[in-house]
C-alpha cells in the first residue's frame, strides 16, 4: 500500500483543527453525467503538479455561487469530501449549426436533469460517484421560490425540480435532507463546457455492446468501439431513448463516460503538459459555477494528493430504487429509493468506506443479456474433428446454456464462425457474438429461442462476458476499470 500523500491542508499549519483541513471539492450536477466527468477531470489533471502561476489565472474564469448561505441544521461532517456535481442545459454559447446538428433546439431552461455526489476519500486514493435519478421522489424543505418570490412549505417534488424552485441552495438542502451526507462543495457544468473539454482532450473512447440510436438527440452508434468528440459525446450522455431503460440507462452511460474520460485524462500525457493542462482547465472552468470556497489552492492541493488516481480508483453506482412508477398527486410518476439499501449506501459515504469493498474484480466484457439466459446449439462448420466439442465446452465454461451435444453442420467449409438467431432474440444474439470475436450474425426467421453457433475455421477462443446487473452486489457498484473498452 503506497504511503498516504500529503493533504493540501499541510501547507496551512496555522489553521488549528482537530484533523487536517480537507481540500474543498466541487459539486456538479451532471445533467449529462459527462459534465460531472469534465469537472472531476479538472481535479485529476491538477495532479500534474502544474505551477501555481499557470492555474491561478484560471481562478477568475469560475463564476461563483453561494449554495450554503444561511444553511442551518446541516448533517455532521464525515471523513473525506463530498462534491455535488450538477449539470445544467445552458446552450447559450453553442452555434446555431451545432444546435441543429446535435438536436439542441429550443431555449435553454437552465434546469438540471441529473445530480451526482462525488465522494473523495480521506486518503485521496478513491472516488465514489453516486447518481441520483432526476425523477427521484423528494421532499423539499421550506423555502422561497427564486422565480416567484413565494414562500413554500415542505412539499413533494421530483428531485430535479428543487433547482427550478430554489436554485443551488435548495438543491443542496434537498440532497442533504434525503441522504444525511454533508456536501462540502458544489459545481455546475453546462453543454458548452462539456463539448469544449472533450474536444480539447482529443475525444473519449466508448464501447457499446448494442447499437445505440435515439431520434431525440440524434445519437446513432453501431455496436463496437467509438472515439466520441464533443458534440457526439453530448448526444451519448443526454440520450434517454437509446434503449428501453430510459433515465436509468442514461445514468449508466454517463457513469461509463465519466470513467472513460478519467482514463483519457490520466493516460494521454495531459498531466505532463502544462499547456494542454491549461487548455483543458480553461475549457471546463470557463463555463462553470462553483461555490466560493473552491479556488486555485484547493484545486492544486487536491490534485497533488491524487497523483496516483486512475480508473480503478473510481467506483460508480446509482441510488438503489425500491419502487418504480411511484405516483404522487401533482407531481406524477417518480422513483422511490429503497429505504434500507439507500440508507446503507449513504452511511458508507459518511464513514468513508469503499462501496465496492467486497466486490470481486471482473474484467469480463459487458453485454446486454447474461450468458446464463442464452440457450445455444453448437455445430462444427469445418472438417476439423472435435472443433464442435471444443466450442461447446468453451461456451459452457463462460456460462452459456449449451445443449452439450454439438453436431456437424451441413456445410463443412465455413471460414468464419456464424451466430444464427431468430430476430426476436437479437439482444441475446449480440451478447453471444460478443463472446466469439470476429463472428458473423445471421438472422433466421422462425428459428426460435435456441441460438446456433456454427464454428468456422477462424475460431480461436471464447471471450468472457457478463451482463451489467442492476442488483449485483449491495449497491450494483462497478469500478472505472470495469466499464472501459476491452
Amino acid at each position: 500500500m503506497p504511503s498516504t500523500p500529503p493533504r493540501p491542508s499541510a501547507a496551512r499549519p496555522r489553521r488549528p483543527q482537530r484533523r487536517p483541513a480537507r481540500p474543498p471539492v466541487r459539486r456538479k450536477r451532471p445533467r449529462w453525467g459527462m459534465r460531472a466527468a469534465t469537472t472531476l477531470s479538472v481535479v485529476v489533471l491538477a495532479s500534474a503538479g502544474i505551477g501555481h502561476a499557470v492555474v491561478t489565472s484560471l481562478d477568475a474564469d469560475i463564476a461563483r455561487v453561494d449554495p450554503f448561505k444561511d444553511m442551518k441544521n446541516r448533517p455532521r461532517a464525515g471523513d473525506g469530501m463530498n462534491v455535488l456535481l450538477v449539470g445544467t442545459d445552458g446552450r447559450d454559447k453553442i452555434t446555431e449549426a451545432d444546435r441543429q446538428k446535435y438536436r439542441l433546439g429550443g431555449a435553454p431552461c437552465h434546469c438540471t436533469d441529473t445530480i451526482m455526489i462525488v465522494h473523495i476519500s480521506e486518503d485521496r486514493e478513491r472516488a465514489s460517484v453516486v447518481s441520483l435519478p432526476r425523477d427521484s421522489y423528494a421532499m423539499t424543505p421550506e423555502h422561497v421560490d427564486v422565480t416567484t418570490g413565494e414562500r413554500h412549505q415542505e412539499h413533494p417534488v421530483k428531485i430535479n425540480a428543487a433547482y427550478a424552485e430554489g436554485g443551488p441552495q435548495l438543491t443542496v438542502r434537498t440532497v442533504e435532507n434525503m441522504t444525511h451526507v454533508k456536501i462540502d462543495h458544489y459545481l455546475e457544468v453546462d453543454f458548452t463546457s462539456f463539448m469544449k473539454t472533450v474536444d480539447v482532450l482529443g475525444g473519449v473512447d466508448i464501447c457499446n455492446a448494442d447499437p445505440l440510436k435515439d431520434a431525440y438527440t440524434g445519437l446513432d452508434l453501431a455496436a463496437g468501439r467509438h472515439r466520441l468528440m464533443g458534440g457526439q459525446a453530448l448526444q451519448y450522455v443526454r440520450s434517454r431513448h437509446a434503449d428501453g431503460s430510459s433515465d436509468l440507462g442514461r445514468m449508466k452511460r454517463q457513469q461509463r463516460f465519466l470513467a472513460a474520460l478519467i482514463d483519457r485524462a490520466t493516460s494521454s500525457g495531459i498531466l505532463l503538459n502544462p499547456m494542454r493542462f491549461r487548455d483543458v482547465t480553461r475549457a471546463v472552468l470557463g463555463s462553470v459555477r462553483a461555490d466560493k470556497g473552491f479556488g486555485t489552492d484547493e484545486l492544486l492541493g487536491l490534485g497533488r494528493a491524487m497523483r496516483n488516481f486512475s480508473p480503478s480508483s473510481s467506483e460508480f453506482t446509482t441510488v438503489p430504487i425500491g419502487q418504480m412508477g411511484y405516483v404522487v398527486k401533482g407531481v406524477g410518476s417518480t422513483l422511490k429509493w429503497d429505504p434500507a439499501k439507500s440508507s446503507r449506501l449513504f452511511k458508507s459515504l459518511r464513514e468513508d468506506r469503499p462501496l465496492a469493498a467486497y466486490k470481486p474484480k471482473n474484467k469480463a466484457l459487458l453485454v446486454p443479456v447474461a450468458p446464463q439466459q442464452i440457450r445455444v446449439q453448437v455445430e462444427n462448420g469445418t472438417a476439423a474433428g472435435g472443433l464442435g466439442k471444443r466450442v461447446d465446452a468453451a461456451l459452457a465454461a463462460t456460462g452459456f446454456r449449451t445443449t452439450g451435444f454439438p453436431v456437424n453442420s451441413a456445410d463443412r467449409t465455413l471460414k468464419r464462425t456464424v451466430v444464427a438467431y431468430d430476430p426476436r432474440w437479437d439482444r441475446s444474439a449480440r451478447s453471444l457474438a460478443a463472446a466469439l470475436p470476429g463472428s458473423e450474425l445471421r438472422a433466421v426467421k422462425g428459428q426460435g429461442a435456441v441460438l446456433k453457433v456454427i464454428a468456422g475455421a477462424d475460431f480461436e477462443r471464447v471471450r468472457k462476458v457478463r451482463a451489467e446487473d442492476e442488483l449485483q452486489g449491495e449497491f450494483g457498484v462497478v469500478t472505472g476499470d470495469e466499464v472501459g473498452c476491452v
